[in-house]
C-alpha cells in the first residue's frame, strides 16, 4: 500500500497481515481523491475506522492541514502512529484511540470541525447510521463539507440519511462510494 500523490507520493505505508483490517484499494482511493480534489487543500479531515491511516495520510499528503485518526484496535492505533511517523506528519495528525463515539465527542469538546469525514467501518454492522447521526447531532461537519462512505455495493444507501443528502455515488467492482453533504 502506498501514498498515491502529493508530498508523500510513493511512500509505502505499513499494512497488517490477515483480514482484520481492509485497507481501501489504490483504485478506489484514487477515484475518491479525484472526487474530493477541490476540497482537500487546507482542509481538516477525520479518518474514522482508520485501520492503517491510509486515507488520512493521503489527505495530508495532498494538502490537508490536519487529520484526526481513530480506531478502536490497539494494533491498528500502533500501526497508524508508525505510518504517521514514517511520513513525518505528526504535527498534522491527532490520533484518538478507542471508539468512534469517543473520537467524535473529543472533536466536539475540542471544537474541531471537519471538512471531510472518511467512513469505512466494518460492513453490515449498522455503524454508518450511528456515525452520521452523531456527526449531525454534534455539528461536526463544516459548511460545504463532505462525508464519504465506503461500503459494499450490495448495501444500498438512501438518498437522505440522518439529515445528510447524498449527492454522488460511484461503484468500483464490489465497492461503492456514497458522498453526503
Amino acid at each position: 500500500m502506498r501514498i498515491v500523490a502529493g508530498e508523500f507520493k510513493g511512500r509505502k505505508i505499513e499494512a497488517p497481515g490477515g483480514y482484520d483490517v481492509r485497507p481501501t484499494t489504490e483504485k478506489v482511493k484514487e477515484a475518491m481523491f479525484s472526487m474530493l480534489s477541490d476540497l482537500i487543500p487546507d482542509s481538516v479531515c477525520c479518518d474514522l475506522f482508520s485501520g492503517t491511516g491510509n486515507l488520512g495520510l493521503e489527505a495530508i499528503s495532498r494538502g490537508a492541514l490536519r487529520c484526526v485518526f481513530c480506531d478502536n484496535s490497539g494494533e491498528s492505533v500502533r500501526l497508524i502512529k508508525r505510518n504517521i511517523e514514517y511520513c513525518r506528519a505528526g504535527d498534522r495528525a491527532l490520533v484518538v484511540p478507542g471508539s468512534f463515539e469517543k473520537c467524535l465527542k473529543k472533536m466536539y469538546e475540542e471544537d474541531i470541525g471537519a471538512d471531510i469525514f472518511f467512513l469505512d467501518p466494518p460492513y453490515r454492522e449498522g455503524l454508518y447510521e450511528r456515525c452520521l447521526e452523531l456527526i449531525g447531532e454534534l455539528g461536526l461537519l463544516k459548511e460545504g463539507g463532505v462525508i464519504i462512505c465506503e461500503h459494499a455495493r450490495s448495501d444500498g444507501f438512501p438518498e437522505e440519511i440522518m439529515g445528510f443528502r447524498k449527492f454522488k455515488e460511484k461503484n468500483y467492482g464490489s465497492i461503492t462510494l456514497s458522498l453526503y453533504c
